[in-house]
């Protein structure tokens, strides 16, 4: 399928650095993985992709010369799930219960106090 600024593909998140903002998408058409910036990522908010997560995108040839993954967002242009900000876990679906009184996965969303 085309659309105009590019030719959409489907390929699913190998790996996905919260903290640096990268990662790499493996295509379903078997071609060589593709690097995925966070700025490529189409989402409110924080800006990131879970291992193993259906994503859709366009590929474009950055200035180094080297193809990326921009535009990207879950299947037939969804949001992503997105990976967990603590860098721990991920889990799936829904963000638990209210945000307060996290004991159960940490420091979740504070990088530091106890």
């Amino acid at each position: 399928m085309a659309e105009e600024g590019g030719q959409r593909a489907k390929g699913t998140v190998k790996w996905f650095n919260d903290q640096k903002g990268f990662g790499f998408i493996t295509p379903d058409d078997g071609s060589d993985d593709l690097f995925v910036h966070q700025s490529g990522i189409r989402s409110e908010g924080f800006r990131s992709l879970a291992e193993g997560e259906s994503v859709e995108y366009e590929v474009e040839n950055g200035s180094d010369g080297r193809t990326k993954a921009v535009d990207v967002t879950g299947p037939d242009g969804a949001a992503v799930s997105g990976g967990s900000r603590s860098g721990g876990g991920g889990g799936g679906g829904g963000c638990g219960g209210g945000g307060y009184g996290g004991d159960r996965g940490g420091s979740r969303g504070y990088g530091g106090g106890r």
